[in-house]
């Protein structure tokens, strides 16, 4: 069977990839027609409208001509009267296609950049948490902003703009060959010029605006992880040393943009001055023509007008190019998103868990290495039994593997070898999300979300009324500093909880699980953060909760898992002892050596309090 590559293989992957494709033009604008399908109407209707613009900008050439030959120089006021009126409604007409243009392609690129927003997110939320090890989170904000925003502005504006003038481009040199072909031909003569500075600088503005795209991502991470522990950056006061380390990657995305802007600028001036250059040429020899009665004055001056718009048409697209070679950059991040696949997938044929849930579980042989750290096991063959209702302990020192346990459970990874069973159906031949929703986790640090201590608490049951919530936070020790805050339970607790202290947050994500009522329920050093009174209160709450479900308890502080109908002690990913207090004391060995220290040494802390 072959084996589905790891993160840090796809991303490597899609790093190579990324290089083959700087050689590339526009191939990643492709990979947006399935968003722009379902939008066919609008996209016509602004097609036609471009159109309308478009010859009408060539007609006026025609009547130029008309009005110079036979107004002008045959002295006709009537043709000159109505040349005026055909003017006016020419650009009555060119005003309304225009603002019908304007409008429909600006709310196709609003329009299809949502849906692409919505779609990359919709991929990215469920993605497993192995991606998210090896890809920065700084990195996915950017790509759906960032290049959104690159891709809004090209679908919205420069695309219209680049069809425009590929019309106006087109049709112009027609007319320009119905007008005179000789002087059309000194005017292709110059295309070759033009079309190698496009080729040649337009993919080195690729590359450049790629790489000017990475390094902008740069500067939103160091954002983020500067403002995110700005307590820890102030407690060792590193606000220079951030400043300093913010300013060096500024400063690297500052030259990475001049660079390319260097490049985009050179390219529309050297075109422009090539197509001038001939326009000037063109007009030299056509008035001599003139002088020798060879062409009329008319003739000139509408080739002339149409030699500007092709000149015109044929800059504009230089500069189009530059935005069209940026937003195939932007394409290929969002892109290399879309095309993540997660490895934890739900099964074709789901197996249904039992129901009610008892909330067994057991590791059967479980073995287990991080994607981000494949040469180091975080578990080796573990075997354990939790039987339903029962509290069962993880202890161990750090690293030991316990974290690991709950995050396979959860089946935010799968096993590399061995067997997870929930109520006896394997983990592998079930629905994630009916798993996760038979789990209740409170962990360490609890996520607490920008929104009101109501919506946070009812994250654990979304159809939750108001009294269950009100229960919930009750039972959590929460009720009674909740309703002292400004707005009680509507009141707004900041990003990340930063209005609220440790405690308070540990005890929201409590009232969150006890809303939850699961089959199983997982604590994380639950009560860590919580002052000896408090800490009592939730105590009795959880021993209360945990009246007849599975409890998996990590515990680093063993006084609060004496009780436990079941102490796994575990080591370097390996289940060295179990059974219970009394038995584990009896038996020697890591756990007995681990209460020693802390019962001997926990008298002279409180002293020392």
């Amino acid at each position: 069977m072959l084996r589905e590559p790891t993160y840090v293989e796809a991303d490597q992957e899609a790093k190579a990839e990324r290089k083959r494709s700087a050689r590339r033009d526009l191939k990643p604008l492709r990979r947006l027609v399935p968003f722009l399908k379902p939008y066919r109407r609008p996209i016509l209707g602004a097609l036609t409208a471009l159109t309308v613009s478009a010859i009408t900008v060539l007609g006026l050439g025609s009547g130029l001509r008309a009005l110079i030959d036979q107004g002008f120089q045959e002295g006709n006021a009537i043709l000159l009267n109505r040349a005026l009126l055909v003017l006016l409604l020419a650009v009555v007409l060119l005003a309304g296609a225009s603002y019908a243009r304007f409008f429909l392609v600006s709310w196709i690129g609003e329009r299809v950049v949502a849906d692409i927003r919505r779609a990359v997110y919709d991929r990215v939320i469920g993605l497993d948490v192995g991606f998210f090890e090896t890809t920065k989170t700084s990195e996915i904000i950017s790509r759906l902003t960032t290049d959104t925003t690159v891709l809004q502005v090209v679908v919205g504006s420069s695309a219209s703009v680049f069809l425009r003038n590929l019309l106006m481009l087109i049709g112009g040199t027609i007319l320009l060959l119905v007008t005179s072909a000789w002087l059309t031909l000194l005017v292709l003569l110059v295309v070759p010029l033009v079309l190698v500075p496009i080729l040649v600088f337009g993919r080195k503005v690729r590359r450049l605006s790629r790489a000017s795209q990475d390094r902008v991502a740069d500067v939103g991470s160091a954002v983020d992880e500067s403002l995110y522990g700005i307590r820890t950056v102030k407690a060792f006061a590193h606000e220079a040393l951030e400043r300093g380390h913010f300013a060096g990657r500024v400063e690297k995305a500052f030259s990475v943009s001049i660079e390319r802007i260097r490049a985009r600028a050179f390219l529309t001036a050297t075109v422009i001055l090539l197509v001038f250059a001939a326009v000037g040429a063109v007009l030299w020899l056509g008035g001599h023509w003139v002088l020798d009665g060879r062409m009329s004055p008319g003739s000139l001056a509408a080739f002339i007008f149409y030699a500007v718009v092709v000149a015109a048409s044929a800059g504009a697209l230089s500069e189009v190019v530059g935005d069209l070679q940026r937003a195939a950059g932007a394409a290929e991040r969002l892109f290399e998103l879309l095309a993540q696949r997660p490895t934890i997938a739900t099964p074709a044929q789901p197996v249904a868990l039992p129901t009610p849930s008892l909330g067994a579980v057991s590791f059967q042989g479980v073995s287990f290495r991080y994607p981000s750290r494949p040469d180091t096991a975080a578990l080796h063959g573990l075997d354990l039994e939790i039987a339903a209702g029962q509290v069962t302990a993880l202890v161990g020192p750090s690293g030991a593997g316990k974290t690991t346990v709950f995050q396979l459970l959860l089946r935010f990874y799968d096993p590399d070898s061995g067997v997870i069973r929930m109520d006896g159906v394997d983990l592998r031949t079930a629905d994630p999300a009916e798993v996760r929703s038979r789990i209740g986790l409170v962990p360490q640090d609890p996520a607490i979300f920008s929104a009101s201590v109501a919506e946070n608490i009812r994250y654990g049951r979304p159809d939750a009324d108001d009294a269950s919530v009100r229960a919930a936070a009750e039972a959590a020790n929460a009720a009674e500093f909740i309703e002292a805050l400004p707005e009680g339970y509507g009141t707004f607790v900041g990003e990340r909880g930063v209005r609220l202290s440790g405690g308070q947050r540990q005890r929201l994500a409590i009232a969150r699980a006890i809303l939850r009522d699961p089959a199983v329920l997982l604590l994380d050093e639950a009560t860590s953060a919580l002052d000896a009174e408090s800490e009592r209160a939730v105590q009795r709450a959880l021993a209360e909760l945990m009246h007849g479900r599975t409890t998996l308890v990590i515990a680093h502080r063993l006084a609060t898992v004496q009780n436990a109908d079941h102490i796994a002690v575990l080591d370097r990913g390996r289940l060295i002892a179990g059974g219970s207090h009394a038995d584990l004391i009896a038996e020697g060995g890591l756990y007995a050596r681990l209460a020693a220290l802390q019962f001997e040494y926990a008298p002279l802390r409180m002293a020392g309090e």
